[in-house]
């Protein structure tokens, strides 16, 4: 692979740092901090500027409005915006319209892109765990009746599920196929029940009763789930790097100032050697995020297919983004769990990213059952 960005992503990353220039990091209190603090909506003004910038439609293509851009892109920004904890559904809305691009119908693209690449119109993505090992994930069942399909089963934390206009939700056929599906968050038969992510975001329990689906609205080719399933996991580790280069840096700079014995604790072995092995956690996630990233944006073959190098990543993403918010606490100490200071709120972003990606143990069998498949040599 190509380590080198293009011209077309580095503007990219430099667009998002100057929106997210002066952003405060997200200061929702955890519940189990403050009891009933649950984030109602996402950053809508923060929304706005990101669509002034063209940043809310990196992967579509100019008919609609977009930049024709790539993962690579879209996870140079989507790094950016977790170093200050930007509450908005820049992942799940751009992965959502792509996958509308890529398999959807000429009817949804053009009803739902160009309002998506202007912010005007809000997707999230129904996909509970991402890890493709989770029987959560594909909770819902899809049957065809007459020229559309009808959905039942529950889905459990959808995220902007109150606030999005559109959900993306995979379900399963009686034929063992994957689809996806476009439904209305306000649709005849859905129900939306609030639950509550580690971090204190609103996330949405689906419930659906013979929802039907008008059959321009779903998405049956082979592999599009999948896809989908890959860009969104990729997206969710570049947000773990971003989280955590900005941890490690927050460490660095406190550590360099607060003193023991008449040392900064910086100047001590034992620190050093902790913080070193947390820069080497964020390199190695850092490479294996731009060759998942690189796969899925240039479809070029390899010994593996591309989900290797996405399960490859996520076992990076998922260990190290929480050993790096781990060796964060305990290097600060008492004060890293004060309130008024935000690394407690890195700390839960941290454990809900952790939990979103999944086990590295799943990852591992994953990558397992595909050298299986694929032997190397």
């Amino acid at each position: 692979m190509d380590f080198t960005f293009t011209e077309e992503q580095q503007a990219a990353a430099e667009a998002a740092r100057g929106v997210f220039t002066g952003v405060a990091p997200d200061t929702v209190p955890s519940p189990s901090l403050v009891a009933g603090a649950v984030a109602d909506d996402f950053d809508r003004a923060l929304w706005a500027k990101l669509a002034e910038a063209d940043l809310l439609s990196l992967l579509l293509d100019t008919r609609y409005g977009g930049a024709g851009l790539d993962a690579i892109a879209l996870c140079l920004v989507l790094r950016e915006s977790a170093r200050k904890l930007a509450r908005v559904p820049l992942l799940e809305s751009s992965a959502a319209a792509a996958a509308v691009q890529a398999f959807g119908s000429a009817e949804s693209r053009s009803a739902l892109l160009p309002g998506a690449a202007r912010g005007e119109l809000v997707l999230t993505v129904a996909a509970h765990g991402r890890t493709g090992h989770d029987p959560a994930e594909l909770a819902v069942s899809a049957r065809q009746d007459g020229d559309g399909w009808l959905l039942d089963g529950v889905q459990t934390a959808v995220p902007w599920a109150h606030n999005a206009d559109f959900v993306l939700l995979p379900a399963r056929t009686a034929a063992d196929r994957t689809l996806l599906a476009v439904v209305p968050r306000e649709h005849e038969g859905v129900v939306l029940a609030e639950q509550v992510s580690t971090s204190g975001e609103r996330l949405g329990e689906l419930c659906l009763d013979s929802v039907r689906v008008a059959a321009r609205d779903v998405m049956d080719a082979d592999g599009a789930w999948e896809w989908l399933r890959d860009l969104l996991t990729t997206g969710t580790c570049a947000l773990a790097l971003g989280l955590g280069e900005q941890v490690l840096a927050m460490t660095g700079e406190y550590a360099g100032k607060r003193e023991q014995f008449g040392h900064p604790i910086a100047t001590f072995q034992a620190v050093a050697v902790q913080a070193a092995d947390r820069y080497i956690d964020l390199r190695a996630m850092e490479a294996t995020l731009w060759q998942a990233a690189w796969r899925i944006a240039s479809g070029a073959p390899g010994a593996l297919p591309a989900s290797g190098d996405v399960a490859v990543a996520k076992i990076w993403a998922s260990e190290g983004v929480r050993r790096v918010v781990q060796t964060a606490q305990h290097l600060h100490g008492g004060f890293g769990a004060d309130v008024e200071y935000p690394l407690h709120r890195y700390h839960a972003w941290a454990k809900h990213l952790e939990l979103s990606l999944g086990p590295a143990a799943a990852h591992e069998e994953a990558l397992g059952d595909l050298l299986a498949a694929h032997p190397l040599g």
